[in-house]
Formats: structure tokens, sequence, C-alpha cells
């Protein structure tokens, strides 16, 4: 897919997704400043935050029953499903997610892979935080969004961070209709090393194919193409720790991916390969 194709397609399909859309129940908020604050580096354990999910037409969103509770924002994750899939199969990794303080906006369609409606959950809730009469307003961190997805929705994902409002991508087990040469935000690449259907391979070549952003590849030890669903498996925890530090600033998560001794690079039970990019390697590990 071109990046001229994937945009007309964005373009041409977004007003129609849009449309579908309904703002859920109206509740007055303060507007809140701040961080959400580490929560140390057991990144597989549930969150502090109580889970409201909400189901429409397009999306399903998982999301802090308390946002903004300290005055704190909170940064998005958009989600795209693998084939045939919708986003309660994947509904307590998502959850998870939503109870470490992250927005999490899922596509529902079963193919996702030109990222449209991932996309439009950013519009959503850019219309749901500058509306007064919504509970997500003021509380929504527009300024740093992720994209991630399992098979079809990996490559989505991927597809996804042609929209320069995504900071960084988490494509788990990615589908081949996609292309690294679109995107620019940094990029961690999962693959199960039991993977009948996306091997570990062609995962591999599109991480070799990213050498033009920060790049991390890891392979989780023992695991198949269906591993990662439900509340990820093995792929929950430095799926978490990445999205931490991409989009909350968490320094404790930086130590896991960055710097000469990061926690992963040395982890053999979690990951069978691992590897990090020229780029990847230039960020540097945390201070102290």
């Amino acid at each position: 897919m071109s990046g001229r194709l994937g945009r007309a397609l964005g373009s041409a399909l977004l007003a129609v997704v849009l449309a579908a859309v309904a703002t859920p129940g109206a509740a007055a908020a303060e507007e809140p400043t701040g961080r959400i604050a580490s929560l140390g580096t057991d990144w597989g354990q549930t969150g502090p935050y109580e889970v409201n999910v909400d189901i429409g037409v397009v999306h399903t969103f998982y999301y802090p029953r308390d946002m903004g509770r300290s005055g704190e924002r909170h940064p998005v994750v958009i989600w795209g499903n693998g084939t045939g899939a919708v986003p309660g199969i994947y509904s307590s990794l998502l959850r998870h997610w939503a109870s470490q303080g992250f927005i999490v906006a899922a596509a529902n369609t079963p193919t996702s892979n030109f990222a449209v409606s991932m996309r439009a959950g950013i519009d959503v809730l850019e219309k749901w935080n500058a509306d007064s009469g919504s509970p997500f307003h003021g509380k929504v961190d527009l300024e740093h969004i992720g994209s991630a997805g399992h098979s079809q929705g990996g490559a989505a994902a991927i597809n996804a961070a042609i929209d320069p409002r995504v900071d960084t991508a988490v494509p788990i087990q990615p589908g081949p209709l996609t292309s690294p040469d679109l995107m620019d935000e940094p990029v961690f690449y999962l693959a199960g090393q039991r993977d009948l259907t996306v091997w570990p391979a062609l995962v591999k070549a599109l991480y070799r194919d990213s050498g033009h952003v920060p790049a991390v590849y890891g392979e989780v030890r023992g695991a198949g193409h269906l591993s990662s669903i439900g509340d990820g498996g093995d792929f929950r925890a430095p799926t978490t720790a990445w999205l931490r530090f991409w989009l909350m600033g968490d320094e404790q998560a930086r130590g896991m991916f960055f710097g000469p001794g990061c926690g992963y690079c040395v982890d053999d039970d979690l990951f069978s390969g691992w590897d990090r990019n020229t780029k990847a390697l230039q960020i540097p590990g945390p201070s102290a």
C-alpha cells in the first residue's frame, strides 16, 4: 500500500465512519493538568484505575472510570483487531491498558488493515475532549497517542502511524499488507516464536525495513499466533512498558528497552529473539 493510497482511503471513508459515532453520557468536568506517575516495574500487573467499557457502533472504548482524578490527562491507544475478530476477543488486554491509565479506542471492524476506523477513534476523542458536556472533557492527552494491533490489526497499527497525531506503534504479529516506509515513529515489533500464521521471519523483515526510525524487535518465546488474545499473555507486559515510556514518559519503562543493560535485552526467559536497530541504540538508557 502506498502512502498516497492510504491517505486517499482515509479521506474517502473517514466521514462515513464518524457519522455512525455517538457521544457517551455527559457529565461536567474540570480542566485537569499533569501526567500519570510511574507504577513500578511489574508491567503485567493490573494498574490502579477501575475500568469502564463503552461499546458503540464503530468503536469500543476502554478507559479509567475516574479519569483525571488527580488532575492527570490520559494518553490514547488506538487498536486494530486481527482478521474476523472484534475487540472483545482482546478485552482483557485492552482493559489492562485502561487500568494503567490509557484511554483505548478499539475499532470494532474485523477488517482493520487500512486503519480508517482506528484513526477515526482519535477524531472521536478530540470531539469529546472539547465537549464540556462529555465525561472525557479536558481529560484526554491528545499529544500522546499510540497505535497497536494484532495480526491484520498489527499491519493496521503501522498503517495508522501515517497519521501525524500518532507517536508510536506496537504491531503484534503483524500481517504483510503494510509498509514501514509510511511511518516515521518509534516502533516495537512483536513476533511469536511458534507462530505458523505470521512467521517470525516476516515480522523480522518489517523490522529490518524500519531503519529510518527507532525500531525494536522482540520474539516471544513459545508463543503461537493466538497467544496474544485474551489478556495478552506474555505480550502484555512488554507492550505496556513500551506504551508507558513513549506515551507517559515513564523512565522505569525506558530501562527495559534502551541503554546498554536494558531489561528485555537479557530476558531470555521471555524472548527467544531480540534486536534493536541503530536508531534505537542511540536512545539513552535511564540516568539512574
